[in-house]
């Protein structure tokens, strides 16, 4: 390609980066970064730990999307720069070093706003927060269950892929192998918009592994995501008659922090059927704590679902883990394929999105969101 073969393309990555600012809000932005910082600066902000981090946090976006555009501005300027010195030249082979280097920094300039029109697809109230996120194993006996613990290996890839926390929950191990149920709390931004996505029941074809005979076994396990809302317990009122609360003793993944006491707490909220665990606490007063934000989360998530019609898709609707309710199919055998039945997005690659590579799922399904809401 000439020099010239970029001037077009510098255009459209501009045009790209105007619009980026406008959903954005890229003024907004330089107010939010000046007050944060003012904030930031005041000597008793730590006098309030919890405000502390909140306004530490706030800020450490704010200034992520503001240094990602003022970035974009200076890749776009250099570009801009090289073409003239590269159309002024007598050419040579001075032009061909310079078509290189802009080639890279457009390619460059286009990886990162495709990133930022990513996040003009989370539209939802929560999208930008963390997410108790649980898997349940579904039809398929042992086969289900150990395809849950797959997801969950999945799943745990996946965030380490994108350098969030992830948190565990509880755990409950399957009969013989697998398990049964996993709750776990994923920390970072956007983490509850992506996972979003993954809501609803996965499909596993494979040759079962627990089959004497090496038959081809279909399995299933399902999904559902709540976001985690900030001081949730102060938001809905549970009274303690509605609460039967069960302790037990820690087991399965939790680290060192497992213990052998009676510490792990599960509560169920009798009026609604809600049951939440968790076991990763060093008390059983961590462990209730815990508990009791994830079911106040999950109880306003229930109220907002029944109170706004608009609201519904924060949990969408919950369907048994089985036949003819999939959102995604797995398939292993007789051939590779996994593919998502709402997108239409396939991968002739299964190790790798089991491995974590679930990205392009996720991105395909906000898009897809975004035209049938």
């Amino acid at each position: 390609m000439s020099l010239r073969d970029h001037i077009d393309a510098l255009a459209g990555e501009r045009t790209r980066l105007c619009e980026a600012e406008a959903y954005l809000g890229l003024e907004r932005l330089k107010e939010e970064h000046t007050r944060l910082e003012v904030e930031l600066g005041r000597p008793d902000l730590w006098d309030d730990a919890e405000l502390g981090r909140r306004v530490g946090a706030e800020y450490a976006k704010v200034k992520d999307d503001l240094d990602a555009l003022t970035t974009l501005g200076r890749q776009l300027d250099d570009v801009d720069t090289l073409l003239e010195m590269g159309l002024e030249s007598d050419g040579g082979s001075d032009d061909e070093s310079l078509e290189t280097e802009v080639r890279a920094t457009l390619a460059a300039a286009h990886a990162t706003l495709d990133g930022l029109e990513l996040r003009s697809l989370f539209t939802g109230e929560y999208d930008e927060g963390d997410a108790i996120f649980e898997i349940h194993s579904g039809a398929g006996g042992v086969d289900a269950q150990d395809w849950a613990e797959m997801m969950l290996r999945m799943y745990t890839r996946w965030a380490e892929r994108r350098g969030f926390d992830l948190e565990v929950e509880d755990v409950l191990a399957g009969n013989e192998a697998g398990i049964n149920t996993a709750v776990l709390i994923i920390k970072g931004r956007y983490a509850y918009g992506l996972l979003s996505a993954e809501r609803g029941t996965h499909r596993l074809v494979r040759i079962s592994p627990f089959d004497s005979q090496a038959r081809r076994q279909t399995s299933f396990a399902g999904v559902s995501v709540t976001p985690v809302i900030e001081d949730a317990t102060s938001k809905v009122n549970i009274e303690d008659k509605d609460l039967r609360v069960d302790v037990y003793r820690s087991s399965g993944a939790g680290g060192q922090h497992i213990n052998t006491t009676d510490s792990a707490v599960r509560i169920t909220h009798l009026p609604t059927g809600i049951v939440v665990s968790c076991q990763v606490g060093r008390s059983q007063i961590q462990n209730r704590a815990q508990a009791m934000e994830m079911l106040a989360a999950k109880l306003i998530e229930r109220q907002r679902e029944e109170r706004e019609a608009k609201l519904a898709n924060i949990t969408g609707p919950q369907t048994e883990a089985a036949w003819g309710n999939q959102i995604r199919n797995y398939v292993l055998a007789p051939y590779q394929l996994v593919k998502d039945l709402r997108t239409d997005l396939e991968s002739g690659s299964p190790q790798a999105v089991l491995d974590g590579d679930l990205d392009p799922f996720m991105e395909a399904w906000l898009r897809w969101r975004r035209t049938v809401v």
